[in-house]
């Protein structure tokens, strides 16, 4: 099967599909510019989008790969993870290979984001689908006259068969901080992490790539211009409280987030770029 890229329509937004090699299939929507499905050649859909996901911008959509720009969080001044998730992107390029699918969306800020944070700026989100592997790269150019500083992340919600059976491994021995436990820091004694009751955690100044283990499926996943990984799911409890989460939605998904939690000083002019890949092992 040749890769293409074909504009479609996806719970009544427009997207686009990307069709790799061996017919492995993802598709991002300019709302956000956020991958919300990806499917690799054995047909299994990696991502987990919630079926009571809002697409009409009044909320970020619950599911897939949202951007958080330029706050992560709560932390600071600006809605809880930033503006970019709930507004439109353009596409500014798409290109094929033998091998390969690439889309690049982009978005500038206007009156209305600089009303609510001053700093001039320009947003790149990179997908490119290729066999088994998807790469997800967020490029930030600083384009005013001063430096800004931002905190973000690729909030990616990964589907597990059961998230109380899935194993995730990678962390051991880094330093965390867990937003249950008062920001609590600490050192990751566990070889495998588990889910077992509501998990929020940031681990910092991470290397190594995670392995995330479902059932008889396995996912790879590497950071890079990220510093920090973002480990969350909601449990029981907290998922009650999603209006936009299904009451059984924790058990099919775990966010393993690309992220920068501490800011990022970006100087007049300059540009930053962090990634996460995805690969089938």
């Amino acid at each position: 099967m040749k890769p293409s890229i074909e504009t479609i329509d996806f719970h009544g937004i427009e997207a686009l599909r990307l069709t790799g090699p061996s017919g492995a299939t993802a598709v991002i929507s300019k709302l956000g510019a956020q991958v919300l499905s990806w499917v690799p050649p054995d047909g299994k859909e990696r991502l987990f989008l919630s079926d009571k996901a809002v697409f009409d911008g009044s909320v970020a959509i619950r599911g897939g790969v949202p951007i958080c720009f330029p706050q992560f969080a709560e932390v600071g001044d600006l809605p809880k993870h930033g503006f970019v998730r709930t507004r439109e992107w353009s596409v500014s390029s798409e290109r094929t290979g033998d091998d390969y699918a690439l889309v690049t969306m982009e978005i500038t800020s206007d009156e209305s984001t600089l009303a609510l944070w001053p700093h001039p700026f320009h947003a790149e989100l990179t997908l490119m689908v290729e066999g088994d592997r998807i790469d997800i790269e967020l490029g930030i150019t600083n384009t005013g006259g001063a430096p800004l500083s931002f905190t973000g992340a690729l909030h990616s919600y990964l589907r597990v068969a059961q998230a109380e059976e899935a194993v995730l491994e990678g962390l051991k021995g880094l330093e965390y901080c867990d937003s249950l436990d008062g920001d609590r820091s600490a050192l990751e004694s566990r070889p495998e992490l588990t889910v077992d009751s509501e998990v929020d955690r940031v681990y910092f100044n991470v290397k190594r790539p995670q392995l995330l283990h479902s059932g008889k499926q396995t996912l790879a996943m590497q950071n890079q211009g990220f510093p920090d990984v973002v480990v969350w799911n909601p449990y029981v409890d907290r998922c009650a409280e999603l209006k936009d989460m299904p009451a059984n939605g924790w058990r099919h998904m775990l966010c393993v987030e690309a992220a920068a939690t501490r800011p990022i000083t970006l100087p007049a002019g300059e540009e930053w770029y962090g990634r996460q890949t995805l690969v089938v092992v």
